[in-house]
């Protein structure tokens, strides 16, 4: 591992914010599910990758980008990643949407090709782009792949419908497109059909899946290689199985998985050797410095939505005290599909932050009915369980299989009870208006800029994130110690505080 990477390993949680140089030391895709992913994302054909904030659909759509050409001279199409972490497209509907997304694909063509897209200079409109990128292709003899990241943001829905009429537009015969989108969170218009309109592809890292401790592990040797070698694990637990228990227990999620190392590795900073009560530690460490304040985070980022925040976290602390009491601590949960259906918003807050997992849409409950069920987070199941302490009696449980029967909330459980607030018919994001300083490093944002860049920032007048998001580059660029690549840096921590 290089020292670059190791320096590195810690701090990058985008895939997007990762220097081409580095991406595939430290991505992996080696997983049969992985594969078939990346070869439906290269394929023809309109396709939706739906996952989670931080399952890596960033970097599987940036992975496939890198199979095609430029990347590859000999591959039968043209790939072109263009991250949609635009702050304008957050703002703008109708011919305004329209004209911003059209000029991000042109600039994106035009980067990718470099010196081959000088006769690629459309208007910046839907139908004038279609008819050049059909141009381009015949000119290429090459299919041409479109890769729209970060298409959906959770407190945004309202340009959604204008977002999917353009990728119906651009796709062709010889034009793909392809979009990641979140679960649950996302409304397509009444002119686009999900299932008909686009093959969805759903990102799910389970540990009821073969080889899901293998991933983690693998993760663990590229990212920690130096960190975690197995003669610093203790005799009764070996490297791929707390790999293992660590991915399972931020149910999957990669970025959450990297918390977990990080906060892994900090508790075994003074040489300890790594057992049962340094994960437990880790876990909650987790729990109280990560999920917990993530959810203040996530709050002036869902512009109408910004008051089911609170029922979620009302929602949270009562299932998780709710199970965590229980005797045999279950990792899962059952919700009749009426209080699920109900409560529909602030479940997808939760599952968004990584609270819970959807694993099934539909099983049978014993009080009757029919209710989904979710997988719960372990950090916050062992802060919540007596004593909060990583047993060995508690470690087998959760990680034996079959897995233990689920706590069952039915229609008259206290979290049916639970009242939503209303909410008005739209509202700007609220993040937009914070202080410039809430981009500065901190435990909810390891990415954020230093003191003496956030002076700079503010020394020209640039306050709040709002008007950092309104500075164009050039002028970024033209203020003293910033620079070209600190713009980009800049830009990444925008994208991040806006997108997460």
């Amino acid at each position: 591992m290089s020292q670059e990477i190791d320096a590195q390993a810690e701090l990058i949680l985008a895939a997007e914010d990762c220097a081409p140089e580095l991406f595939d030391e430290m991505h992996t895709f080696s997983t049969l599910n992985d594969r078939r992913v990346l070869l439906t994302l290269v394929a023809h054909g309109p396709v939706l990758l739906r996952g989670g904030r931080g399952t890596g659909k960033s970097a599987f759509m940036i992975a496939a980008s890198r199979q095609l050409y430029p990347a590859i001279p000999q591959a039968a199409a043209l790939g072109v990643y263009m991250s949609l972490r635009h702050a304008p497209l957050l703002k703008s509907t109708g011919e305004a949407y329209e004209r911003i997304l059209a000029q991000i694909v042109i600039r994106k063509v035009q980067e990718t090709l470099g010196d081959l897209a000088n006769d690629f200079d459309p208007h910046p409109d839907a139908g004038s782009v279609q008819v050049a990128l059909s141009r381009l292709a015949a000119t290429l003899g090459k299919r041409i792949v479109l890769f729209f990241d970060d298409a959906a943001h959770l407190g945004r829905e309202a340009s959604l419908e204008e977002f999917f009429d353009i990728y119906r537009m651009l796709s062709s015969s010889v034009v793909s497109c392809k979009a990641a989108i979140y679960p649950g969170v996302t409304r397509f218009g009444t002119r686009f059909d999900v299932y008909n309109d686009a093959t969805v592809i759903d990102l799910l890292r389970s540990d009821e899946f073969p080889g899901f401790r293998e991933i983690f592990l693998e993760v663990m040797e590229g990212r920690y290689f130096d960190a975690f070698g197995e003669d610093v694990f203790r005799s009764s637990l070996s490297r791929g199985g707390a790999a293992g228990f660590l991915g399972q227990s931020v149910l999957g999620n990669m970025r959450g998985f990297v918390f977990a190392c990080n906060a892994l590795k900090a508790a075994c900073a003074d040489g300890r050797n790594i057992g049962l009560p340094e994960l437990g530690e880790s876990l909650i460490q987790l729990a109280r410095n990560y999920y917990w304040p993530l959810l203040d985070e996530i709050q002036p980022k869902l512009g109408k939505y910004e008051p089911m925040v609170a029922v979620a976290r009302q929602i949270a602390e009562l299932l998780f005290e709710e199970c965590g009491q229980k005797a045999r601590n279950p990792r899962d949960m059952l919700i009749h599909r009426e209080v699920d259906e109900r409560l529909a918003k602030p479940l997808q807050i939760l599952e968004y932050a990584g609270f819970i997992s959807k694993r099934e849409a539909s099983r049978a409950m014993k009080s009757g009915g029919r209710g989904a069920r979710y997988a719960l987070n372990l950090c916050v199941l062992l802060e919540q369980t007596p004593g909060s302490r990583l047993t060995k009696e508690l470690f087998e449980r959760w990680t034996m299989h079959p897995r233990e029967e689920a706590v069952q909330f039915n229609k008259t459980s206290k979290l049916a009870a639970i009242q939503l607030p209303a909410l008005p018919e739209s509202a700007e994001l609220a993040i937009f208006n914070e202080p410039i300083d809430k981009l500065g490093k901190s435990a909810a944002y390891p990415y954020g800029l230093t003191a003496q860049k956030l002076q700079v920032l503010t020394e020209a007048g640039i306050r709040t994130v709002g008007d950092l998001a309104e500075t164009d580059d050039k002028t970024l660029d033209a203020l003293p110690k910033i620079g070209r690549a600190m713009v980009t840096r800049i830009r990444n921590v925008l994208g991040q505080a806006i997108w997460m």
